[in-house]
């Protein structure tokens, strides 16, 4: 039986981690994280192409080996991970994954459980303190270390933003804004980013927000708003 937020609601408390995974022996944070993502918080996971250091003055390689690749270390290598797939048999094709790929990244596919509005990190900080205080509803956020931020809201959002932005106003803006759907990919925490650091949760997800994440309506205003005061577009 797989290990799904749907169960873990049913029985209203976590369930405990089973043979090997339970043991814990020799598990990573990445292992944890994938065994949480498509355990716990019910999302596909995509192990994705490592970084490779680049030489001194250059940007990083990925392990695919293009020599022109334009996401290093942030495109699929393998097969998806099923959101409910078994613990034991999701943490084996991780660590399948893992052994054909070293340094593999966890991705999440976005247009399925999420979509996500990526902004400016300095607009995620200076936006999560305003709209708590608003008592808006939020889902996760993260925040790469290449400068970017995720808010993790409904999936179908993405396709619906250029007719969002045109009815609060910021249509034709240059604004840092944009909407990841279906097709689209991000880093999840731990994984690093083009050998940059490691992506980290500013919100973290929990039950509620995991399994059904906020509309982005009530929250584009304040973020269109910061992107365009604070990060002016190239």
């Amino acid at each position: 039986m797989g290990f799904t937020i749907g169960g873990m609601r049913e029985r209203g408390a976590p369930r405990p981690m089973a043979g090997r995974a339970r043991r814990g022996a020799g598990r990573s944070r990445g292992d944890t994280a994938v065994a949480e993502y498509v355990g716990l918080w019910g999302w596909d996971v995509t192990p994705g192409a490592a970084a490779r250091p680049g030489a001194a003055g250059r940007r990083a390689g990925c392990s695919c080996g293009r020599p022109d690749c334009p996401a290093p270390g942030a495109h699929p290598q393998a097969r998806a991970i099923p959101a409910g797939t078994p613990l034991d048999e999701a943490l084996d094709a991780w660590a399948e994954a893992r052994s054909a790929t070293p340094g593999a990244t966890v991705l999440l596919p976005t247009g399925r459980a999420f979509d996500v509005l990526q902004v400016p990190a300095v607009v995620a900080r200076a936006a999560l303190p305003r709209l708590e205080r608003l008592a808006l509803p939020l889902g996760p956020v993260a925040q790469a270390p290449d400068g970017r931020a995720w808010f993790f809201v409904a999936p179908g959002f993405a396709a619906e933003l250029p007719t969002l932005l045109d009815e609060l106003g910021w249509g034709g803006l240059p604004l840092r804004l944009t909407g990841l759907g279906r097709g689209s990919h991000v880093t999840a925490p731990p994984s690093s980013v083009a050998g940059l650091g490691e992506v980290v949760w500013l919100r973290p997800p929990d039950l509620e927000t995991a399994a059904a994440p906020p509309s982005a309506k009530p929250l584009l205003g304040a973020l269109a708003s910061l992107c365009h005061r604070l990060t002016p577009a190239d």
